[in-house]
């Protein structure tokens, strides 16, 4: 008997397909084919671990598993949201794994990262939100790889009271949340997240702890105007977020969101360039910038900046 294959996103099915525009030649990147790239997968693999580098299609795959780089997805493979512009599978939950910290940390232990990026699917079936399963995950990473930073990139917790404070109280060094889009294409984009939930969160990361660098990223190509970027970049300021990541939204499949246009590499260093006078201790603007996309470099950028800062007060 034939086993059907469930669908990653049932309720995307019966939605009319998007066409997706020829990608212009500044968005095209090379088929991952590297040693490297090998190893680090099948270290994922053994392991049995997600990274959201697979699970989202990110398109910098090939550059970062050959530099060892991946990003981790915790608290399973399947998400309780449904957004439009996200590739990560949708449905009921996967059951939460108590020794995925233990193979994280044996992971990361075996790449020899200096820096590691932590995100994980919605969890809105848990009480907690999935904070506690955070708290250990950086728990762990500490008692194996002391040396290691950590930057978690979380859900909104929306309704999940004491899980932001969960997750910050166990110190990682890097807090980021995605706003992902302006507040005007929330409906459409991201249905089951509102604007001032998430850019409270990032505010309130900071008032836990003011040492902790905070960080959000937005898509762009979307249908958003300059001017709702700018002010997507006055909110998070005024939420004294620290780094601010832009990048060109690509569609995962004819039955997400369509793109609206490819942005030029001319734009993307212009938005950079407002982003810097805004305030931002770090930005990284590009067709290809992801969240996690040169985050250990970036990290280290980061502390300089705000370090440079604090010399000169």
């Amino acid at each position: 008997m034939d086993m059907q294959v469930k669908p990653r996103h049932p309720e995307k099915i019966h939605r009319p397909d998007n066409p997706s525009p020829p990608k212009p030649d500044w968005i095209r990147v090379k088929a991952p084919v590297s040693r490297t790239y090998n190893e680090t997968r099948n270290l994922v693999r053994e392991m049995k671990l997600n990274t959201v580098c697979e699970e989202a299609s990110c398109p910098n795959i090939g550059e970062c598993w050959q530099q060892k780089h991946a990003t981790f997805m915790i608290l399973g493979s399947v998400c309780t949201r449904a957004c439009a512009f996200c590739n990560v599978a949708t449905g009921k939950p996967d059951q939460l794994d108590p020794h995925e910290p233990d193979r994280l940390a044996e992971a990361v232990g075996k790449l020899g990262l200096n820096h590691v990026v932590i995100t994980s699917v919605d969890r809105d079936d848990l009480d907690d939100g999935g904070a506690g399963h955070f708290a250990r995950v950086i728990t762990r990473l500490r008692e194996t790889s002391p040396n290691c930073t950590i930057e978690v990139l979380t859900p909104d917790f929306m309704k999940k009271n004491g899980a932001l404070e969960m997750v910050i109280t166990a110190r990682p060094d890097v807090f980021n949340h995605n706003l992902e889009t302006v507040p005007r294409l929330y409906p459409h984009i991201r249905p089951g997240a509102r604007y001032f939930t998430s850019l409270n969160l990032l505010k309130r990361a900071k008032e836990i702890d003011a040492s902790i660098f905070t960080k959000s990223g937005m898509m762009v190509g979307l249908g958003e105007t300059r001017e709702e970027v700018g002010q997507v970049m006055d909110d998070l300021r005024a939420a004294d977020v620290d780094f601010l990541t832009i990048g060109q939204y690509l569609q995962p499949t004819p039955k997400h969101a369509a793109i609206d246009r490819y942005v030029t590499p001319e734009e993307f260093e212009s938005y950079a360039t407002l982003a810097r006078a805004k305030g931002f201790l770090m930005v990284s603007s590009s067709p290809l910038t992801r969240s996690s996309y040169h985050a250990d470099s970036d990290f280290l950028k980061l502390k300089a900046a705000r370090e440079a800062v604090h010399r000169a007060i």
